[in-house]
Protein backbone atom coordinates (compact mmCIF):
# COMPACT_ATOMS: atom_id res chain seq x y z
CA UNK A 1 0.00 0.00 0.00
CA UNK A 2 2.86 2.36 0.83
CA UNK A 3 4.51 1.57 -2.51
CA UNK A 4 1.30 2.46 -4.34
CA UNK A 5 1.02 5.79 -2.59
CA UNK A 6 4.68 6.61 -3.30
CA UNK A 7 4.25 5.70 -6.98
CA UNK A 8 1.19 7.91 -7.21
CA UNK A 9 3.04 10.82 -5.64
CA UNK A 10 5.98 10.37 -8.03
CA UNK A 11 3.63 10.27 -11.03
CA UNK A 12 1.94 13.48 -9.91
CA UNK A 13 5.33 15.13 -9.38
CA UNK A 14 6.67 14.11 -12.81
CA UNK A 15 3.59 15.13 -14.86
CA UNK A 16 4.27 18.58 -16.43
CA UNK A 17 2.13 21.32 -15.01
CA UNK A 18 -0.23 23.21 -17.38
CA UNK A 19 0.68 26.60 -18.82
CA UNK A 20 0.69 29.39 -16.30
CA UNK A 21 -2.36 31.64 -16.40
CA UNK A 22 -2.09 34.67 -18.64
CA UNK A 23 -1.41 37.92 -16.93
CA UNK A 24 -2.46 41.38 -18.02
CA UNK A 25 1.17 42.03 -18.98
CA UNK A 26 1.13 38.97 -21.26
CA UNK A 27 -2.01 40.18 -23.01
CA UNK A 28 -0.64 43.71 -23.43
CA UNK A 29 2.59 42.34 -24.90
CA UNK A 30 0.72 40.11 -27.38
CA UNK A 31 -1.39 43.06 -28.52
CA UNK A 32 1.70 45.23 -28.93
CA UNK A 33 3.47 42.51 -30.92
CA UNK A 34 0.47 42.28 -33.24
CA UNK A 35 0.33 46.04 -33.75
CA UNK A 36 4.06 46.19 -34.44
CA UNK A 37 3.82 43.44 -37.06
CA UNK A 38 0.83 45.11 -38.72
CA UNK A 39 2.75 48.40 -38.91
CA UNK A 40 5.80 46.66 -40.35
CA UNK A 41 3.66 44.88 -42.96
CA UNK A 42 1.95 48.14 -43.90
CA UNK A 43 5.27 49.94 -44.23
CA UNK A 44 6.64 47.18 -46.46
CA UNK A 45 3.58 47.09 -48.73
CA UNK A 46 3.77 49.17 -51.93
CA UNK A 47 1.71 52.34 -52.07
CA UNK A 48 -1.65 52.29 -53.86
CA UNK A 49 -0.26 54.63 -56.51
CA UNK A 50 2.68 52.30 -57.17
CA UNK A 51 0.38 49.32 -57.60
CA UNK A 52 -1.88 51.26 -59.95
CA UNK A 53 1.06 52.54 -62.00
CA UNK A 54 2.72 49.15 -62.39
CA UNK A 55 -0.57 47.49 -63.31
CA UNK A 56 -1.66 49.93 -66.01
CA UNK A 57 1.83 50.57 -67.44
CA UNK A 58 1.94 47.70 -69.99
CA UNK A 59 -1.42 48.84 -71.41
CA UNK A 60 -0.52 52.51 -71.91
CA UNK A 61 -0.15 53.94 -75.41
CA UNK A 62 1.24 57.25 -76.62
CA UNK A 63 -1.01 58.71 -79.34
CA UNK A 64 0.23 61.35 -81.76
CA UNK A 65 -1.72 62.86 -84.61
CA UNK A 66 -0.97 65.19 -87.49
CA UNK A 67 -3.45 67.47 -89.14
CA UNK A 68 -3.17 70.24 -91.73
CA UNK A 69 -2.81 73.67 -90.17
CA UNK A 70 -3.00 77.20 -91.56
CA UNK A 71 0.73 77.31 -92.27
CA UNK A 72 2.03 73.78 -91.69
CA UNK A 73 1.18 70.39 -90.29
CA UNK A 74 0.12 70.59 -86.64
CA UNK A 75 0.94 67.82 -84.21
CA UNK A 76 -1.14 66.79 -81.22
CA UNK A 77 -0.09 64.52 -78.36
CA UNK A 78 -2.45 62.36 -76.34
CA UNK A 79 -2.69 59.07 -74.53
CA UNK A 80 -4.53 55.82 -75.12
CA UNK A 81 -5.05 52.48 -73.45
CA UNK A 82 -5.24 48.97 -74.89
CA UNK A 83 -8.63 47.45 -74.06
CA UNK A 84 -8.80 44.19 -76.02
CA UNK A 85 -6.70 41.19 -76.99
CA UNK A 86 -6.96 42.45 -80.59
CA UNK A 87 -4.98 45.52 -79.61
CA UNK A 88 -7.84 48.02 -79.87
CA UNK A 89 -6.91 51.34 -78.30
CA UNK A 90 -9.33 53.70 -76.58
CA UNK A 91 -8.52 57.39 -76.65
CA UNK A 92 -10.27 60.76 -76.75
CA UNK A 93 -11.78 61.61 -80.12
CA UNK A 94 -10.50 65.19 -80.05
CA UNK A 95 -6.91 63.84 -80.05
CA UNK A 96 -7.33 62.17 -83.44
CA UNK A 97 -10.34 63.84 -85.07
CA UNK A 98 -9.55 65.28 -88.49
CA UNK A 99 -6.00 63.89 -88.42
CA UNK A 100 -4.19 63.11 -91.65
CA UNK A 101 -2.03 60.61 -89.78
CA UNK A 102 -2.28 58.89 -86.40
CA UNK A 103 0.58 57.01 -84.79
CA UNK A 104 0.71 55.00 -81.58
CA UNK A 105 3.62 53.87 -79.46
CA UNK A 106 3.08 50.88 -77.17
CA UNK A 107 4.72 50.33 -73.80
CA UNK A 108 7.39 48.07 -75.32
CA UNK A 109 8.37 50.76 -77.84
CA UNK A 110 6.50 49.31 -80.84
CA UNK A 111 5.37 52.14 -83.13
CA UNK A 112 2.61 51.86 -85.69
CA UNK A 113 0.20 53.83 -87.77
CA UNK A 114 -3.38 53.66 -86.59
CA UNK A 115 -6.80 54.64 -87.85
CA UNK A 116 -10.11 55.49 -86.21
CA UNK A 117 -12.18 52.31 -86.32
CA UNK A 118 -15.22 53.79 -84.57
CA UNK A 119 -16.13 56.94 -82.71
CA UNK A 120 -18.62 58.30 -80.21
CA UNK A 121 -18.64 62.05 -80.84
CA UNK A 122 -21.25 62.54 -78.12
CA UNK A 123 -18.80 61.08 -75.61
CA UNK A 124 -15.49 62.29 -77.14
CA UNK A 125 -14.34 58.68 -77.51
CA UNK A 126 -12.49 56.99 -80.39
CA UNK A 127 -11.41 53.40 -80.93
CA UNK A 128 -8.17 53.00 -82.87
CA UNK A 129 -7.30 50.04 -85.08
CA UNK A 130 -3.53 49.53 -85.16
CA UNK A 131 -1.60 48.37 -88.23
CA UNK A 132 1.31 46.71 -86.38
CA UNK A 133 0.77 45.23 -82.94
CA UNK A 134 3.48 44.45 -80.39
CA UNK A 135 4.45 40.84 -79.78
CA UNK A 136 2.75 40.89 -76.38
CA UNK A 137 -0.61 42.64 -76.01
CA UNK A 138 -1.65 43.52 -72.47
CA UNK A 139 -5.25 44.73 -72.34
CA UNK A 140 -6.18 46.81 -69.32
CA UNK A 141 -8.66 45.47 -66.80
CA UNK A 142 -11.86 47.51 -66.77
CA UNK A 143 -13.82 48.29 -63.63
CA UNK A 144 -17.17 49.79 -62.68
CA UNK A 145 -17.87 53.42 -61.90
CA UNK A 146 -16.04 54.54 -58.75
CA UNK A 147 -17.71 56.13 -55.75
CA UNK A 148 -17.35 59.77 -54.79
CA UNK A 149 -14.32 60.06 -52.54
CA UNK A 150 -12.60 57.00 -54.00
CA UNK A 151 -8.90 57.39 -54.82
CA UNK A 152 -8.14 57.58 -58.55
CA UNK A 153 -5.01 58.08 -60.63
CA UNK A 154 -4.62 59.71 -64.03
CA UNK A 155 -1.80 58.22 -66.11
CA UNK A 156 -0.64 59.69 -69.39
CA UNK A 157 1.68 62.10 -71.15
CA UNK A 158 0.98 65.59 -69.77
CA UNK A 159 2.91 68.29 -71.61
CA UNK A 160 4.90 65.54 -73.32
CA UNK A 161 6.15 64.00 -70.06
CA UNK A 162 5.46 60.38 -70.88
CA UNK A 163 4.04 57.85 -68.44
CA UNK A 164 3.30 60.38 -65.70
CA UNK A 165 0.94 59.61 -62.82
CA UNK A 166 -1.08 62.06 -60.75
CA UNK A 167 -3.28 61.19 -57.78
CA UNK A 168 -6.60 62.47 -56.51
CA UNK A 169 -10.13 61.46 -55.64
CA UNK A 170 -13.47 61.29 -57.40
CA UNK A 171 -15.10 64.65 -56.68
CA UNK A 172 -18.51 64.04 -58.24
CA UNK A 173 -20.40 61.88 -60.72
CA UNK A 174 -22.85 62.68 -63.51
CA UNK A 175 -21.27 65.99 -64.49
CA UNK A 176 -22.06 67.83 -67.75
CA UNK A 177 -19.59 70.13 -69.52
CA UNK A 178 -19.32 71.87 -72.86
CA UNK A 179 -16.16 70.77 -74.62
CA UNK A 180 -14.17 72.84 -77.14
CA UNK A 181 -16.15 72.86 -80.36
CA UNK A 182 -19.43 73.20 -78.52
CA UNK A 183 -20.05 69.49 -77.88
CA UNK A 184 -21.93 68.82 -74.66
CA UNK A 185 -20.56 65.85 -72.73
CA UNK A 186 -22.76 64.30 -70.06
CA UNK A 187 -22.52 61.77 -67.22
CA UNK A 188 -18.83 62.47 -66.62
CA UNK A 189 -16.63 61.57 -63.66
CA UNK A 190 -15.23 64.69 -62.01
CA UNK A 191 -11.87 64.22 -60.29
CA UNK A 192 -9.08 66.35 -58.85
CA UNK A 193 -5.95 64.48 -60.01
CA UNK A 194 -3.86 66.85 -62.13
CA UNK A 195 -4.31 66.54 -65.89
CA UNK A 196 -2.82 68.66 -68.65
CA UNK A 197 -2.61 68.60 -72.46
CA UNK A 198 -1.26 65.15 -73.31
CA UNK A 199 -3.43 63.39 -70.71
CA UNK A 200 -6.43 63.39 -73.05
CA UNK A 201 -7.52 59.87 -73.92
CA UNK A 202 -5.56 58.34 -71.08
CA UNK A 203 -6.94 56.05 -68.40
CA UNK A 204 -8.31 57.08 -65.06
CA UNK A 205 -7.61 54.09 -62.81
CA UNK A 206 -8.49 52.91 -59.32
CA UNK A 207 -6.13 51.59 -56.62
CA UNK A 208 -5.88 48.23 -58.37
CA UNK A 209 -4.87 49.82 -61.68
CA UNK A 210 -8.24 49.01 -63.25
CA UNK A 211 -9.62 51.54 -65.72
CA UNK A 212 -12.68 53.41 -64.47
CA UNK A 213 -12.69 56.19 -67.08
CA UNK A 214 -11.07 57.83 -70.10
CA UNK A 215 -9.80 61.36 -69.49
CA UNK A 216 -11.53 63.82 -71.78
CA UNK A 217 -10.73 67.30 -70.50
CA UNK A 218 -10.38 69.77 -67.66
CA UNK A 219 -12.34 72.69 -66.31
CA UNK A 220 -11.25 75.83 -68.09
CA UNK A 221 -13.01 78.90 -66.65
CA UNK A 222 -10.15 81.24 -67.54
CA UNK A 223 -9.48 79.94 -71.05
CA UNK A 224 -6.22 78.33 -69.94
CA UNK A 225 -5.11 74.99 -71.35
CA UNK A 226 -3.36 73.83 -68.20
CA UNK A 227 -4.63 72.18 -65.04
CA UNK A 228 -6.87 74.34 -62.85
CA UNK A 229 -7.92 71.74 -60.32
CA UNK A 230 -10.78 69.85 -61.96
CA UNK A 231 -10.62 67.06 -64.52
CA UNK A 232 -13.31 65.00 -66.25
CA UNK A 233 -13.41 61.46 -67.57
CA UNK A 234 -15.91 59.41 -69.54
CA UNK A 235 -16.95 56.36 -67.46
CA UNK A 236 -15.35 53.24 -68.90
CA UNK A 237 -18.74 51.54 -69.07
CA UNK A 238 -19.71 54.17 -71.66
CA UNK A 239 -16.38 54.41 -73.44
CA UNK A 240 -15.82 50.66 -73.80
CA UNK A 241 -19.08 50.27 -75.69
CA UNK A 242 -17.34 51.61 -78.78
CA UNK A 243 -14.80 48.79 -78.59
CA UNK A 244 -17.41 46.12 -78.14
CA UNK A 245 -17.08 46.04 -74.38
CA UNK A 246 -20.01 45.84 -72.01
CA UNK A 247 -21.94 48.96 -71.22
CA UNK A 248 -23.52 49.52 -67.82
Amino acid sequence: MVLVVVAALLAWWLVPAGPPPLTRADVDQAVQNGLTKAQQDAAAAPADASIAYRTIGPSLVVVTSERPGPASVEGLLGTGVVVSAKGQVLTALHVVEGASRVQVTFADGTKSDAAVASAQPENDIAVLAVAQLPQVIVPAVLAGTPDVGEAVFAVGNPLGLQDSLSAGVVSALGRTITAPGGVTLTNLIQFDAAVNPGNSGGPLVNRAGQVVGIVTGLANPSDQDFFVGIGFAVPIATAAGGAGGPQQ
